[in-house]
């Protein structure tokens, strides 16, 4: 369970399709490891891609094994500024996709810790009984 197929389906394609590969960033941004397309930069303009919307930037996280477990694609083409971001949770053995404002690309991490307390709120015994209170009931 990890996103390590995608990930290289994704730069793959973008090669063969769109022409251009990703390249890792030297700094990380906010815990996560950062691709960007080209560099960052149009090829046919020598300017930031603003048109492209294939020219997403990628940013991953990886567990101790060298596995992905966060993945997160963020447009910023024609006024968007969206991102996905799915992640694995190996408690639960789920596939979390979420999507929201690149301007909360910095909570990504607290946004994945939020989500799993939810989830483990919900935690039954084997006849169905909680194990303590449900986050988002009322």
């Amino acid at each position: 369970l990890n996103f390590n197929f995608t990930v290289q389906n994704e730069f793959k394609l973008a090669k063969e399709i769109t022409h251009f590969d990703y390249i890792q960033q030297e700094q990380p941004l906010y815990g996560l490891t950062v691709y960007r397309a080209n560099n960052g930069i149009d090829p046919k303009t020598g300017e930031p891609w603003k048109w492209d919307d294939n020219a997403k930037d990628i940013f991953i996280k990886k567990d101790q094994a060298g596995n992905i477990k966060t993945y997160i694609k963020c447009e910023f083409t024609h006024h968007i500024d969206s991102c996905d971001h799915m992640f694995y949770n190996d408690d639960w053995h789920i596939r979390v996709w979420i999507g929201y404002s690149r301007t909360y690309l910095p909570q990504w991490q607290e946004m994945e810790n939020n989500i799993v307390k939810i989830l483990d709120s919900w935690r039954v015994t084997g006849e169905g009984k909680l194990l303590g209170k449900q986050i988002g009931k009322a």
